[in-house]
């Protein structure tokens, strides 16, 4: 025992008086969940809660309900405000939905959060027929969309858009920040008809504030100009496709940025009025590439006839990997740098730099 006590004390000894070293702080995954925001910039917590919370007091026929994930999907907001205006249907995602649809049948309108896994794979058949086909003012908030959890496949939503880009009358709203959300919640709830919109919750970077831009269902908004490229984005990815945009001024490349906040009804003539062009076109978006943003604006070419390529940024079509959201964004082709490194390779490989395309139309 003394000599055990003997060494330990020496060897206690010996670490208070080694130099330290400053290690690099290790990406997790448990820290990096729905955690996006980069280091040091301008968030609002929970945006979608607050938002709710507000209207809820100009309009008391606003419900709220979650499948046991209040907390993660900054439902608990409202919960604690107005507990007697908010439902724990607890682990079944099919009876929210069905609870929710019952609600707005009699004059309620009902706003009900889970993870957009479940509210797109567990519970499709509650929301295609109890909520879109009768057309009932439910607006189901999904939390997690796309590649904003590190948690692997079984959290994160890569492909909720496709999923429900074919159900009949369904509103899909894909918000970029803190000033989308706090818009789009008012709006979504005056809309008479059922609605999705991709929640980005916890601290939510403000970013459209520092444009001329107001949210309105099923428009889409020219946030930047420019002769060279058109980023046509949705979701967090309009923000970065802004950062990209500032990025590529320093190599004289002219950016302009379309941020279209609703998947469904697609604003198809701003689409239109931005892709024919002879400059680059690029669409960006937190989704898997098949069913999303790019074949949306695809197949609105097609059909107008406009033959011009479009660039997908987008994920996959694959389940991806668990880890760092940081460090998944690299890898998957999401992050800012990813961007900017895809619009460099294009203008190369198509022989042009910046400042040779012509000037873009007006919208």
């Amino acid at each position: 025992m003394t000599t055990t006590h003997h060494t330990t004390h020496q060897a206690t000894s010996q670490a208070s008086t080694a130099p330290t070293h400053a290690r690099p702080a290790k990406l997790k995954t448990s820290a990096m969940i729905a955690s996006f925001a980069d280091p040091g910039q301008k968030t609002t917590p929970a945006p979608f809660g607050h938002a709710l919370n507000q209207l809820a007091e100009q309009r008391p026929e606003i419900v709220g309900l979650s499948a046991d994930l209040a907390k993660y999907t900054d439902m608990h907001i409202f919960r604690d405000k107005h507990p007697e205006r908010f439902f724990q249907m607890g682990m079944s995602e099919q009876s929210l939905l069905g609870t929710a649809a019952g609600l707005a049948e009699v004059g309620l309108v009902p706003f009900a959060s889970t993870y957009s896994v479940f509210a797109t794979r567990r519970a499709y058949d509650f929301l295609c027929l109890d909520i879109a086909e009768p057309g009932l003012n439910v607006n189901v908030v999904g939390a997690l969309p796309g590649l904003t959890t590190g948690y692997g496949p079984s959290h994160q939503a890569t492909e909720d858009i496709a999923i429900l880009r074919g159900c009949p009358g369904l509103t899909i709203v894909d918000p970029c920040d803190a000033v989308d959300i706090e818009q789009a919640v008012p709006a979504l709830a005056a809309y008479d008809g059922p609605t999705y919109l991709r929640l980005l919750r916890g601290a939510v970077p403000r970013v459209l504030d520092e444009y001329d831009y107001t949210f309105q269902l099923g428009k889409a908004a020219e946030l930047r100009t420019g002769r060279d490229v058109v980023l046509i984005s949705t979701g967090l990815m309009t923000m970065r496709a802004l950062q990209a945009a500032e990025r590529l001024e320093a190599d004289h490349v002219d950016v302009a940025v379309l941020h279209v906040p609703t998947i469904k009804p697609l604003d198809t003539e701003a689409v239109l009025a931005v892709a024919r062009t002879d400059r680059l076109v690029l669409t960006c978006e937190n989704h898997t590439v098949v069913g999303g943003l790019a074949e949306s604006v695809a197949s609105t070419l097609a059909f107008a006839g406009v033959g011009n390529r479009i660039v997908p940024v987008a994920l996959p079509d694959e389940f991806l990997a668990a880890g760092a959201l940081p460090t998944l964004h690299d890898r998957y082709g999401l992050s800012t740098d990813s961007i900017v490194s895809r619009v460099r390779a294009e203008l190369q490989a198509s022989g042009r730099t910046g400042g040779d395309a012509g000037e873009p139309p007006s919208l």
